[in-house]
């Protein structure tokens, strides 16, 4: 009998230590410190695994850093421990959401806008998902085994006027040229709006020139010659233009490579990626842009670039936006030593640059396979792969880095696609480099941004950090 109480006391000591752990997490998480809120209820669920609301706790601190998939997990494990839970329908819902498993998340929201039908927030999430389901459905009815149209044949550009009072910057005989960029970037930065024919002129234009490349774009710097490479700008235009204030504007003699995720999440995605497809343009030899996995559909239809085009221009150019990142690159090698791509390295060994070259880029990208990797994966600091923490693609280790390497001849990887709180992260024995350009990511994130420089003599990786810029 004293056994079980001793037992029971344990417990319950266990019990109230996890509470503390739970209540230390909760400040953190307040204070927006989501790394040190997910390690004190991780600690929490080591002293007490039952508890379903750490699991939806440290749930919502996954869904803060964009970790889809252990938030999923969490969600359903709370779920698992406690049916009735409803924050646990609710996690599981935003978190199919974000991983575009939109019928999934529907019947969770179902379920919490039954239960709690004066709930506006979740009503109104459900109305969005509910939307999106319906959508989806529409489209899949009226696609048809033709090949699409191009939005391009249904323009007719050349008739569009240019109206009278309209003072901004205009192509010149429809070419981009420095003075139009220079013009456009102090436009941008006034919060005015670029007149839409230009923008479609703009758009066709890049298209043409991106569609003629390879998935695997190949450069080389002489010795004495550098490139810039930089990492997410995420819609964040005033921190766009801090980079090319610090290291000078793209020329050919200062060249660039933006390495994806150039749009959603900031408010200015459209001014971005206007900027960014003027220089390709200008100098397209030497101002290069990678896909990343936002310039994908369903990701601009729930991270705001889709609504962003929409409200300052029309549905048909989002139309033609997609197109266009259809046929962004995937990845860039320079001296056939380094290799440049969003995400990743991928989620089996044997992979290699002639693979690499073969894929057919020009599609939204599958839920698996090397184009997927290349957009979605993430490094890992042990050995091997496991499960992604984003519910997609995997993580690699070291020892996949080093293989891979050692396979293509090459002497390391760039790569984007992770918040860094220093703006960039050398890893895996300096054979996996993270760079990350988006300064206090989301106003929230208190990260600086980095870009780095490479020079053809040795090919060294410099870092230049900076911080962010108040808008406007």
């Amino acid at each position: 009998m004293a056994e079980n109480g001793s037992e029971k006391m344990a417990e319950e000591e266990r019990n109230a230590s996890a509470e503390k752990l739970k209540e230390k997490a909760n400040n953190y998480f307040k204070d927006k410190d989501y790394e040190n809120a997910i390690k004190y209820y991780t600690e929490a669920l080591d002293l007490n695994p039952s508890n379903a609301i750490y699991y939806s706790n440290r749930s919502l601190a996954y869904l803060r850093t964009e970790c889809y998939g252990y938030a999923l997990g969490d969600a359903t494990r709370a779920l698992e421990l406690d049916k009735n839970y409803i924050k646990g329908y609710y996690r599981r819902a935003t978190s199919n959401m974000a991983l575009g498993k939109f019928k999934a998340a529907l019947k969770d929201y179902e379920t919490v806008v039954r239960v709690r039908p004066n709930d506006k927030d979740a009503k109104m999430k459900y109305q969005e998902c509910n939307k999106i389901v319906k959508q989806k459905a529409f489209e899949r009815a009226i696609a048809s085994d033709e090949l699409k149209r191009s939005v391009v044949d249904s323009l007719d550009i050349e008739n569009m006027t240019i109206e009278d009072d309209y003072a901004g910057p205009k192509l010149e005989d429809g070419k981009v040229t420095l003075k139009f960029m220079q013009d456009l970037m102090d436009w941008f930065k006034d919060q005015k709006k670029l007149h839409r024919k230009c923008a479609y002129q703009m758009l066709v234009q890049v298209k043409e020139v991106l569609s003629k490349l390879p998935s695997l774009v190949e450069i080389t710097l002489k010795e004495t010659e550098k490139i810039t490479i930089c990492g997410d700008t995420h819609g964040q235009y005033y921190d766009l233009l801090n980079i090319f204030e610090l290291n000078g504007l793209p020329s050919i003699t200062n060249p660039y490579l933006f390495n994806g995720d150039f749009v959603d999440r900031g408010s200015f995605s459209v001014e971005v990626i206007l900027t960014l497809f003027g220089f390709k343009l200008l100098y397209p030899e030497h101002f290069h842009l990678l896909r990343g996995n936002h310039e994908t559909d369903n990701m601009n239809q729930m991270y705001g670039f889709e609504g962003e085009v929409k409200a300052k221009y029309t549905g048909q150019m989002f139309q033609l936006f997609s197109e266009v990142f259809q046929w962004l690159p995937l990845t860039q090698c320079i001296n056939n030593k380094v290799l440049v791509m969003h995400g990743g390295l991928f989620s089996e060994d044997g992979v290699t640059l002639d693979d690499i070259r073969k894929i057919d880029r020009n599609r939204q990208p599958p839920d698996s396979g090397p184009m997927c990797d290349l957009l979605w994966s993430d490094p890992q600091p042990q050995n091997g792969r496991s499960i992604s923490k984003r519910g997609v693609s995997c993580q690699f280790g070291p020892d996949v880095t080093e293989r891979f390497l050692e396979q293509n001849k090459l002497q390391y990887i760039v790569r984007s696609h992770e918040v860094k709180a220093e703006g960039y992260e050398v890893t895996h024995s300096g054979k996996c480099i993270t760079v990350f350009s988006a300064p206090n990511y989301c106003d929230q994130m208190g990260n600086k941004g980095a870009y780095i420089h490479l020079r053809g003599s040795d090919l060294k990786p410099e870092f230049h950090q900076f911080t962010a810029v108040v808008s406007g």
